[in-house]
């Protein structure tokens, strides 16, 4: 199989990053990234990622992307940039619509005219959780603005994957995410019990992107893809002896 170039958007996220490292390993795969700013940067990646990395791509400037995408010239594009919930600035309508929703559609067009594939990263979020056990022919019943742009944002042209998951990992810089907050927390914290998880880990969503989606080369539309169900409790308390945290959970609501 001849080598597959992929261009990877938002390689400083959370599953962007895991992406980028994990399938620079695979030798049938030649790797690129982008990111708003590569100073610091190298306390995270090698001289060799860096220099697949493409600075100064930003969201708010489409002009950055088609340019990344004209000069890596990659048969797949995966789109792993987002405004995630936890930042403040996903509250503002205008960044939040922008990114989350109309970026994504802007990219599918350029990935059409380069002749590539797209795998587009969408969220769980879609959803408000009230009904459960929601499926693909379900419409959204999100209300906030985190999940209704998110919902828009998702791609499902004959070129285009996109991938409704719930992910947990580490970050590079921030500790929002479940794990990472977990880790910063001392003493005593909470794990709901009523709240329930079925995400992966990153490393698992680059198993299914490049074990599944890419070797199928006819595969496109809307795929939920999620785990058995757990707790966060109890998904917290895997956490804790994974990383021998020294920490005691709360049983709550």
């Amino acid at each position: 199989m001849p080598t597959k170039r992929i261009l990877i958007f938002g390689v400083t996220g959370m599953l962007g990053h895991t992406l980028f490292k994990e399938m620079s390993k695979n030798t049938d795969f030649e790797v690129f990234g982008t990111t708003r700013h590569a100073s610091g940067l190298e306390k995270y990646f090698s001289k060799n990622e860096l220099s697949r990395i493409r600075d100064n791509v930003d969201a708010d400037n489409f002009d950055t992307i088609m340019r990344a995408t004209a000069s890596i010239q990659p048969d797949i594009i995966i789109n792993c940039i987002g405004i995630i919930k936890q930042l403040p600035i996903a509250q503002d309508p205008l960044t939040a619509i922008t990114v989350n929703a109309q970026l994504p559609h802007r990219m599918s067009l350029i990935t059409r005219s380069a002749n590539a594939r797209m795998i587009h990263i969408s969220t769980d979020c879609v959803f408000n959780g009230s009904k459960g056990n929601y499926t693909e022919e379900d419409p959204s019943d999100a209300t906030d603005l985190y999940g209704r742009s998110k919902f828009l944002g998702e791609v499902e042209y004959p070129h285009c994957v996109t991938l409704r998951t719930s992910i947990i990992g580490h970050e590079l810089k921030t500790d929002f995410s479940l794990i990472d907050w977990f880790l910063s927390q001392k003493g005593t914290t909470k794990g709901f019990k009523k709240a329930i998880y079925s995400g992966f880990p990153t490393i698992e969503i680059v198993k299914i992107i490049t074990d599944y989606v890419i070797p199928n080369q006819e595969l496109n539309g809307l795929y939920q893809i999620s785990s058995d169900p757990i707790s966060k409790y109890n998904l917290l308390k895997i956490v804790k002896n994974v990383y021998k945290k020294e920490i005691s959970i709360e049983k709550s609501d």
